[in-house]
């Protein structure tokens, strides 16, 4: 009976032994994907920020600018993708509504942003674009990977419709969650006018034909919980200017947009809520099941060796022959 119970207690140690990588190298990367039908939003406000009036071309102080991302999964478009991808992907179709203190808007970009389920990287498709325009990404936007890394990153800026580097700052903790921090800096750069303009009938058309042009300079900065590669929290340092042309009526260049943007206490702890439970589904896929499995795989194996130990160990001796002589008869 020891030794049919230690076979059958090597082999479970063997199962479980097996599993632990298995769960870790191959499950993981085709169970944690993000929805294709994910929906989210963040607003995001700048206080005491400098704002252009368009009706005067002049600068001034307002108390608030609020800045509403929205970001929603195309199921349909996700579906297409990927009869050609060969792999899962999320489509997110994004938009940048900026409204100023009286409610009205000032900008709106949208976005269509198509990347890897698992992985965040960029997938190249027809429909990728920001503000209408067909873009190529590199690098990740909006989310890190899965288990990031200390490390720089490539990150896509709208704006500029350019990759820069991201770069890994130092660990912190963030409202009890270790967060990796990133900072990023996009010198002043020419933009193109968004296609919808605060003023109706005023055009990017139109406004080119002043020679005036746009300028935009940030510093934008990541808090990013490692495991699931969620930003917990950011902030930029915006800045944008209109420079040179007929229609600053002589001058080299008026403030359209200056803030220092952060994200809603609401949302704040609305995400922090969201990452921690996640962050729970990943460790458990990535750390808690294949180390447990892999315990489990060598106590079982211990036990099974000890088991078998016993069965082997000689059993009490057999009674030695008699050596008295029988008597003799005659």
């Amino acid at each position: 009976m020891r030794r049919k119970a230690s076979l059958v207690l090597l082999a479970f140690a063997v199962f479980f032994a097996a599993l632990s990588p298995l769960l870790r190298w191959y499950a993981f990367p085709r169970l944690a994907k993000i929805p294709a039908d994910q929906y989210q939003d963040m607003v995001l406000e700048a206080k005491n920020a400098t704002l252009l009036d368009y009706g005067t071309m002049k600068a001034r102080t307002v108390p608030e600018v609020t800045i509403v991302q929205t970001l929603k999964g195309n199921v349909e478009a996700a579906k297409k993708i990927e009869k050609t991808a060969g792999r899962d992907v999320v489509v997110w179709d994004g938009l940048s509504y900026v409204q100023g203190p009286d409610g009205k808007m000032v900008s709106r970009i949208p976005e269509r942003y198509i990347f890897d389920a698992h992985s965040q990287a960029p997938v190249h498709a027809t429909g990728e674009m920001v503000d209408g325009d067909p873009v190529k990404r590199t690098g990740i936007e909006f989310k890190w990977p899965f288990l990031t890394q200390k490390r720089d990153y490539e990150y896509f800026d709208a704006q500029t419709r350019t990759t820069n580097p991201i770069h890994y700052k130092g660990t912190q903790n963030f409202r009890g969650l270790e967060v990796y921090y990133f900072e990023q800096t996009i010198p002043w750069t020419k933009v193109k006018f968004p296609r919808t303009m605060p003023v109706q009938g005023i055009t990017p058309e139109s406004v080119a034909k002043t020679g005036t042009t746009r300028w935009y300079t940030t510093v934008r900065k990541f808090w990013v919980e490692p495991v699931t590669g969620a930003p917990v929290y950011g902030e930029e340092i915006h800045k944008e200017e209109l420079r040179g042309g007929t229609l600053l009526g002589g001058r080299d260049k008026v403030t359209a947009f200056a803030g220092h943007v952060k994200m809603r206490e609401d949302y704040i702890r609305h995400t922090v809520a969201l990452v921690k439970s996640n962050r729970t589904l990943v460790l458990l896929m990535t750390s808690y099941l294949p180390w447990g499995f892999l315990t489990l795989g060598v106590l079982l194996l211990a036990l099974s060796l000890w088991l078998e130990a016993r069965s082997r160990r000689p059993g009490d001796p057999e009674p030695a022959e008699s050596t008295t002589a029988e008597p003799v008869t005659a």
